[in-house]
C-alpha cells in the first residue's frame, strides 16, 4: 500500500472502531431499558440459562478437574524444594479461585456459549426472523436480545464456581490420594488462608464482570451481522477473539484494582 493510503486506511478503521463502540454503547443502553420482558417473563430467561450455562456443564467442568490436576502436579514439585507441600491446598485453591476459575471459565464460556449465542441470533436476521417480530410489533432486543444477556450474566458465576470446585477436587485427587500428602493438612490450611472477602467475593465479582462483557460481545455481534452465511461466520469469530481479549485485559485492570493493597 502506498504510504499516501495509509494514513486516510488507518484513519478510517480507527474511525470504524470507535463509531462502532458507540454503537454498542447505545445497544447496551437499550437493552437495559428493554430488559424488563426478561425478569418478567422469568422463563425466557431459565432457558437462556440452561443454553449458556447448563449444556456448559461438561467443558467447565472436565477443564475444571485437569486445570486442578495440573495445578497439584506443578505445585508439589515447587513446594516440594522449599518443605513447603503440606501448603499445596492453599496454592490450588488460591490460584483457583482468584485467577484461573473466573479466566479459564470465561474464555471457555465465550468459546462455547458466546458463539452460540451471535450465530444464533445472526442466523435470525439473516432469515428475517427479527424483522418479522419488527412487524408484529414485538421488540427483538427485549425479546430475543435481553434474556439472552441476562442468562449469560447469570450463569457464567456458577460455572466459575462450579469450575473452581472440581479443580480443587482435582488438586485433592492429585495432591492427597495419588501423591501422599497429608488430608488434614490440606483442608485446614486451605480454610485458613482462603478468605471469603479477598479471594471468593472478589473471584465472583470477576466471573460476573466476565459473564457481562461476553453476553453483551456475543449478543451484540449476532445484532448487528451481516445478514448472510459469510456475515454470521465472521461475527462469530470475531465474539470469541474480542471477548478473550476483553476477558484478560479486564482481569487485569480487576486484578489491579483489588488486591493492590494486599
Amino acid at each position: 500500500m502506498p504510504l499516501a493510503d495509509l494514513f486516510p486506511a488507518i484513519g478510517r478503521r480507527v474511525n470504524n472502531g470507535i463509531w462502532r463502540l458507540g454503537y454498542a454503547a447505545r445497544f447496551f443502553l437499550t437493552m437495559l431499558g428493554r430488559s424488563g420482558i426478561a425478569f418478567s417473563r422469568f422463563s425466557l430467561t431459565v432457558k437462556e440459562i440452561y443454553f449458556t450455562g447448563v449444556l456448559s456443564l461438561i467443558v467447565i467442568v472436565v477443564s475444571g478437574l485437569f486445570v486442578g490436576m495440573v495445578l497439584a502436579l506443578q505445585g508439589y514439585n515447587t513446594l516440594q524444594r522449599y518443605g513447603s507441600s503440606e501448603a499445596l491446598g492453599v496454592l490450588v485453591a488460591l490460584s483457583l479461585v482468584r485467577e484461573l476459575g473466573p479466566v479459564v471459565s470465561g474464555l471457555l464460556f465465550a468459546s462455547r456459549a458466546g458463539s452460540a449465542v451471535t450465530a444464533e441470533i445472526g442466523l435470525m436476521k439473516a432469515t428475517e426472523q427479527l424483522s418479522a417480530m419488527e412487524m408484529m410489533a414485538v421488540n427483538p432486543i427485549a425479546r430475543v436480545v435481553a434474556p439472552r444477556f441476562w442468562g449469560g450474566v447469570i450463569a457464567m458465576p456458577l460455572l466459575a464456581a462450579l469450575f473452581s470446585a472440581t479443580g480443587i477436587l482435582g488438586g485433592y485427587l492429585i495432591g492427597v490420594v495419588l501423591i501422599g500428602v497429608d488430608e488434614g493438612a490440606f483442608w485446614s490450611q486451605m480454610q485458613s488462608m482462603v478468605d471469603f472477602r479477598e479471594d471468593i467475593v472478589n473471584g465472583v465479582i470477576k466471573s460476573l464482570v466476565f459473564g457481562a462483557l461476553v453476553s453483551l460481545i456475543a449478543v451484540f455481534e449476532g445484532y448487528d451481522a451481516v445478514p448472510t452465511a459469510e456475515g454470521v461466520s465472521n461475527a462469530t469469530t470475531r465474539t470469541v477473539v474480542t471477548s478473550s481479549l476483553v476477558i484478560l485485559f479486564a482481569d487485569f485492570i480487576l486484578t489491579a484494582l483489588m488486591f493492590r493493597g494486599s
